[in-house]
């Protein structure tokens, strides 16, 4: 029996053949704390990504006249700087063009040197520590303003308007807690630094310190970490009756201290800080982004979900400037960007950092987080 082969029509060939061309795959790699205390901060920085990814996915989004389609390749760190370098090299190894991340500085500032030595340029959207873009990497970006302005501005706020005399500082020995307390010590000048202390990011038994801390009488406790540590040490100063103002950065500034912090958050107790913030027309723009996020995850912006959208579309109009998704020719267009996104006006300085940074402060009334004022 002889088979005849069917021969394709060379017209028909080459429409197949234009189509592969007139594509092209661009991954993004997205790293966060998918697992352990911050998973809730990790997966909504995932599904910032995410929405980003899928919109410009389904807005025929072109790169040097191609269609670009992009992937999302995301890695758990686990908040944990070791695990943090060993996906940061997975991610190096799959070959991503851009890395959004990470949202710890202690799993960002170690991460970014191996990015850096692949020559994939890298935007954390939640990253505050200074020494992340101090390194002098020139790949090393980030979108919200960092420790020395977070941290200061809140020192400043807990002399000049609560009024706080005596201050007791704990910070929870990771590169962001430390840093941020630091800066806050230097802020609150004026004030009568009564005790230092230090405990983990993993910690959930606060007696000893706070103990110690009540015979010394503060006004404010500042708390430099996360909400999984900072809402537990709320319940446990009710508990023991030191009734102290609590502030804190942008770490236990969330919709999760509600649930962590329980009847310990009390009624305008409570200052925080994110790094961030709009005011004016641009809230209407952030609000229907929190609408679409609500619609399409059935879930709350828990933090830092706007931030992430608006480095990985940083990011990819970067690549349609430089008519490039390759690192190298895209970085120069990163650098002297100046991208309009959700959270305002996306551009940075030399060093990579955002130019006017804004924070926002807000505090905890009727059980729902409360905006006081935007920062600049």
């Amino acid at each position: 029996m002889q088979f005849k082969t069917k021969l394709i029509p060379l017209a028909i060939a080459m429409a197949f053949v234009g189509t592969a061309s007139a594509q092209e795959v661009v991954k993004i790699g997205h790293v966060g704390p998918i697992s352990g205390a911050s998973a809730h901060l990790g997966k909504d920085n995932e599904n910032g990504a995410r929405l980003a990814i899928e919109e410009l996915n389904a807005s025929n989004f072109l790169i040097n006249g191609k269609k670009a389609t992009f992937q999302l390749v995301t890695e758990d760190d686990g908040a944990d700087p070791k695990q943090g370098t060993a996906v940061a090299q997975k991610l190096v190894d799959a070959k991503v063009q851009g890395v959004i991340g990470h949202l710890n500085s202690g799993t960002t500032v170690p991460a970014s040197k191996i990015y850096n030595d692949a020559g994939i340029p890298q935007i954390s959207p939640s990253s505050t520590q200074p020494m992340y873009t101090k390194q002098g990497f020139p790949g090393a970006f980030r979108v919200v303003a960092n420790d020395n302005k977070l941290g200061g501005t809140l020192g400043k706020y807990a002399v000049t308007k609560l009024g706080a005399k005596n201050i007791a500082v704990i910070d929870d020995r990771t590169a962001y807690g430390q840093g941020v307390a630091g800066e806050f010590i230097k802020g609150a000048k004026g004030a009568n630094i009564v005790a230092k202390e230090f405990t983990t990011d993993k910690a959930t038994d606060f007696t000893a310190i706070l103990t110690s801390l009540k015979a010394k009488k503060p006004d404010l406790v500042f708390f430099g970490g996360m909400d999984a540590v900072g809402g537990p040490m709320l319940k446990q100063m009710k508990a023991l009756g030191i009734n102290a103002k609590f502030m804190g950065g942008d770490g236990v500034c969330t919709e999760g201290m509600i649930r962590l912090a329980g009847d310990g958050l009390g009624e305008g107790n409570v200052t925080c800080a994110e790094a961030g913030g709009v005011a004016g027309p641009q809230e209407k723009v952030l609000a229907d982004f929190s609408a679409r996020f609500k619609k399409r995850f059935n879930a709350d912006v828990q933090l830092y979900a706007p931030y992430v959208y608006d480095s990985v579309m940083t990011m990819a109009h970067a690549m349609q400037n430089a008519k490039s998704s390759d690192p190298a020719k895209y970085l120069p267009e990163l650098k002297k960007i100046k991208h309009q996104g959700v959270t305002g006006l996306i551009q940075f300085d030399d060093k990579g950092d955002i130019k006017d940074g804004a924070l926002t402060l807000f505090t905890f009334k009727g059980g729902k987080r409360t905006k006081m004022e935007v920062i600049k």
